[in-house]
């Protein structure tokens, strides 16, 4: 489902469409032409004869690399609970997502599972990452990336290896080890971890594609937890591709994680669990844009003390000697 977000949005229809930032990205939504809210007989008046509302700001293309892909979206999307495969095209679309997590271990492509659904993965158009979800130690997270790389012709890898059940806390030492196996036999490694600084630090010192901390645990949707952690993740790593992966549950959030300067977000049960999955889609991608260019825009510094912000010149003229209030 692709929209043209370069045309005025129709407020005289019943139910306007939303814009969606196409499958091009951050460039597609540069020109939009939106009227204040009004009822339709009142916008009609208005339209008459009147020209149209010009775009505020022009978006910059804002292109990235990751593992030697130029992309041109910062939202990455699973694939998983969907209420219809159609659901989950109409998403992929609305979101404008180029990437597209596939988890292996619960389809069991080994014995030939899941074939329907790759099938419909592939349909998407987009760049295919299967994960190593549901993996309890290195040997057999290892074990699925090499599978994968059979299956879908692709390098890359989402790494995780699970520490505990009840909370989903990817293993430190489990992760790291697979990291480094994967690595030296080429793999594109994207590592799921916390956000404790240290690990973060040695995984990419062992050369991942991209760090991937949490900012809540899987499919809670408690939105970030330390921001104060991440925050540090982006300062002391600044070279490194950060991609907040789990716990997102609103598009504010995105916007949150996106001012701090991590390079891209990873949803999925925040938008196939939502009311509206499409309609959630298009709004973390316009979230994602929105704290995407909050960070490049520069937010200004926050004070402990009010700072007017009408600035003012000497003494106000009716606290002057001779000044009289008016009657």
């Amino acid at each position: 489902m692709e929209t043209d977000i370069t045309a005025p949005i129709d407020v005289t229809a019943s139910h306007p469409p939303w814009p969606t930032p196409g499958r091009a990205g951050v460039a597609e939504t540069a020109t939009r032409s939106v009227l204040p809210p009004a009822a339709p007989e009142e916008c009609r008046e208005r339209q008459v004869g009147a020209p149209k509302a010009q775009a505020l700001y022009a978006l910059p293309a804002d292109s990235w690399q990751i593992a030697g892909v130029t992309l041109q979206s910062r939202l990455l999307l699973g694939t998983a609970h969907y209420p219809s495969p159609q659901t989950l095209a109409d998403a992929a679309a609305a979101g404008g997502a180029q990437v597209f997590t596939v988890g292996l271990r619960r389809l069991q492509p080994e014995s030939g599972g899941g074939q329907a659904f790759w099938q419909r993965i592939a349909a998407l158009g987009g760049h295919v990452l299967p994960n190593t979800a549901g993996c309890h130690d290195a040997e057999q997270a290892v074990n699925l990336a090499r599978m994968a790389r059979e299956l879908f012709g692709t390098h890359w890898i989402k790494l995780e290896v699970v520490g505990d059940d009840y909370t989903l806390q990817p293993d430190p030492f489990g992760t790291l080890q697979a990291a480094e196996t994967l690595v030296r036999e080429g793999f594109a490694v994207f590592a799921y971890t916390t956000d404790d600084l240290v690990l973060a630090r040695r995984l990419h010192e062992a050369g991942v594609a991209a760090v991937m901390p949490w900012a809540a645990p899987i499919g809670s949707g408690r939105g970030p937890q330390n921001l104060h952690a991440l925050r540090t993740l982006r300062e002391r790593l600044p070279d490194a591709v950060l991609i907040v992966d789990a716990g997102l549950g609103r598009p504010s959030h995105a916007a949150q994680v996106m001012e701090l300067g991590f390079d891209a977000v990873l949803l999925n049960t925040a938008v196939a669990e939502a009311a509206d999955p499409v309609r959630m889609a298009a709004a973390f991608a316009h979230a994602v844009q929105a704290g995407r260019l909050g960070h490049l825009a520069g937010a200004m510094a926050e004070r402990d003390t009010a700072h007017a912000s009408t600035p003012t010149v000497g003494m106000p003229f009716w606290h002057e000697p001779g000044a009289k209030p008016s009657s």
